[in-house]
C-alpha cells in the first residue's frame, strides 16, 4: 500500500499545475459535480521507484470569504488526518497572506512531515523574496516553479525519504474493502455479515472514520473485510463529507484485492460513486457493485432493475463487465450473494490462462479480425501470453506494435472476456515487438 501525500494551500498558488505535472494528468480524477466541494484531484505518482498517492485539496469558494476560509480549514484538517506527508504550497508573487498564516497555524500543531513549498520562483529576484516565508514558522522551505518543473526534483527527493515503507500483508487472506459514499450502509453491511454490532451505525453520514479489518470465516469463505469506518465528531460532519469519503477510499482501495462498492439506491450512481469506481479500476482492483436500500425504492416495476443496471453500465463504460447486485442490508436480502460474488471476482483476478490455450483461442480470432492497416502498414500478431503479474495483463507480440490503436486493444479485451471469465476485474492489454 503506497503512502499518501497531500497538497494543501489557498487557491491560485499553482497546486493543480504541480499536481498534474506529477501524475502526468492521465490518472487524475476530477469531480466537477455541483455541490460543496469542487475540483478534487486524486492520482498516483512515483519518484525514484517510490510510489505514492497524491491528493490536491484545492480550495473552493461558496458565497463569501468567511465560508471560503472555513472550508479551507476543513480540507487542511482532513489532509492532516489522512496524509503521511503534507506539501504546503504558497505563492511568492502574493507573499505571505492571512490565509497562509491560518493554514500554517494548523500545520504547526501536527507531528507529521510538512514541506513548505514556495511556488512561482523562476528567477533570482523571486528567490530573494521567498525569505519572508520564514515568518510562517515552518522552518526551511523549497522553491519551485510548477509551470516548468524547476526545483521539483529536490522537493521530491526530500518527500520520498520520509514516506513510510510499503506495509507487508499480515497474512495471505484476501482483502475485501467496503467503499462508497457516507451513509450508504457500509458498516451495517459488515455488521449483518459477521452477526454482531462491530461498527457504530447512525443516520448521521460520516459516523465511520478508521479503517478496521474484520476476519470473516463462515460458509467456507475466509477473508479480511475492511470497512472505511470509525467515529467522527458531529461538528465535523458537514460539507466536507464528500472529500472525506474519497480520501478514505484511496487508502482502503490500495490495500484491497477486491472493492465492494456500495451505493444508496435512492441516490443513484452519482459522480462521487463513479469517482470511487474509477479509483478501484485504475488501481487494478476487482470490483463488485452493491445497490443497497433497494427496499426503499418506490414504484418498482418489472424492468426497474434492468433499467437501473443499464444506467450504471453506461456510467462505467468501457469497463462494463462488473457484477451489480441489488441488496437490502436491513433485511439481509442477497448480502451473502454479494460475498459469494466478491470471492468469485477475487478468483477471477488471480486467474491464469495457459499460454497454449490462450493462443489456440485468440489467434484464430485475430486472423479473422486483424488490426486495421495504419499509414499503409499491416500489423501481424503472431503470439500472445499472460504476463506474470498479480492481476490480469496480456501481451500480444507483433511486427509493428506502435500501429495498433486503442479501439483494437478494446476489441481484444472484449474477446478475452467472452472466452475467459474475468468478470469484475480490469484487464490490461499490451502490444510488444516480436
Amino acid at each position: 500500500m503506497s503512502a499518501i501525500v497531500a497538497i494543501v494551500g489557498r487557491p491560485n498558488v499553482g497546486k493543480s499545475t504541480f499536481f498534474n505535472r506529477l501524475i502526468q494528468r492521465r490518472e487524475a480524477i476530477v469531480d466537477a459535480v455541483s455541490g460543496v466541494t469542487r475540483d478534487r484531484h486524486y492520482g498516483k505518482s512515483d519518484w525514484n521507484g517510490v510510489e505514492f498517492s497524491l491528493i490536491d485539496t484545492g480550495g473552493y469558494v461558496l458565497g463569501s470569504d468567511d465560508v471560503f476560509e472555513a472550508e479551507i480549514d476543513k480540507q487542511v484538517e482532513l489532509a492532516i488526518d489522512e496524509a503521511d506527508a503534507i506539501i504546503f504550497m504558497v505563492d511568492v508573487e502574493s507573499g505571505v497572506t492571512g490565509m497562509d498564516e491560518d493554514v500554517a497555524k494548523l500545520l504547526r500543531r501536527v507531528d507529521k512531515p510538512i514541506f513548505l513549498v514556495i511556488n512561482k520562483v523562476d528567477n533570482a529576484k523571486r528567490a530573494e523574496d521567498a525569505v519572508e516565508f520564514y515568518s510562517l514558522g515552518l522552518g526551511e522551505y523549497f522553491t519551485i516553479a510548477s509551470i516548468n518543473g524547476s526545483g521539483t526534483g529536490d522537493l521530491l527527493d526530500a518527500v520520498v525519504k520520509v514516506l513510510p515503507e510499503k506495509e507487508m500483508e499480515h497474512d495471505d487472506l484476501p482483502r475485501f474493502a467496503v467503499v462508497g459514499r457516507p451513509n450508504a450502509g457500509k458498516s451495517s453491511f459488515i455488521n449483518a455479515l459477521i452477526g454482531e454490532e462491530r461498527y457504530i451505525v447512525t443516520d448521521v453520514a460520516g459516523t465511520t472514520r478508521d479503517s478496521i479489518d474484520t476476519k470473516y470465516n463462515r460458509f467456507g469463505f475466509e477473508f479480511n473485510l475492511v470497512d472505511t469506518a470509525g467515529i467522527r465528531r458531529k461538528a465535523k460532519v458537514k460539507e466536507d463529507l464528500e472529500f472525506y469519503s474519497v480520501m478514505r477510499s484511496v487508502r482502503a482501495i490500495e490495500h484491497a484485492d477486491v472493492c465492494i462498492l456500495m451505493l444508496d439506491a435512492t441516490r443513484g450512481f452519482d459522480g462521487q460513486v463513479e469517482n470511487i469506481f474509477w479509483l478501484a479500476q485504475r488501481n487494478n482492483k476487482g470490483v463488485v457493485i452493491l445497490v443497497n436500500k433497494w427496499d426503499l425504492v418506490e414504484d418498482k416495476e418489472t424492468n426497474t432493475i434492468k433499467n437501473y443496471t443499464t444506467r450504471i453500465k453506461q456510467a462505467i463504460e468501457p469497463f462494463t463487465d462488473v457484477p451489480i447486485i441489488f441488496v437490502s442490508v436491513l433485511t439481509k436480502q442477497r448480502i451473502f450473494k454479494a460475498i459469494e460474488t466478491a470471492v468469485e471476482v477475487y478468483n477471477n483476478r488471480a486467474r491464469k490462462v495457459q499460454t497454449r490455450k490462450f493462443n489456440d483461442v485468440m489467434l484464430p480470432i485475430i486472423e479473422n479480425n486483424p488490426p486495421p492497416a495504419y499509414k499503409g502498414k499491416y500489423v501481424k500478431i503472431k503470439f500472445c501470453t499472460q504476463l506474470p503479474t498479480p492481476y490480469p495483463q496480456f501481451a500480444f507480440f507483433c511486427n509493428l506494435p506502435q500501429y495498433v490503436r486503442d479501439p483494437y486493444k478494446r476489441f481484444l479485451e472484449n474477446k478475452l472476456r467472452e472466452n475467459f471469465n474475468f468478470e469484475g476485474v480490469p484487464i490490461s492489454v499490451f502490444m510488444r515487438k516480436k
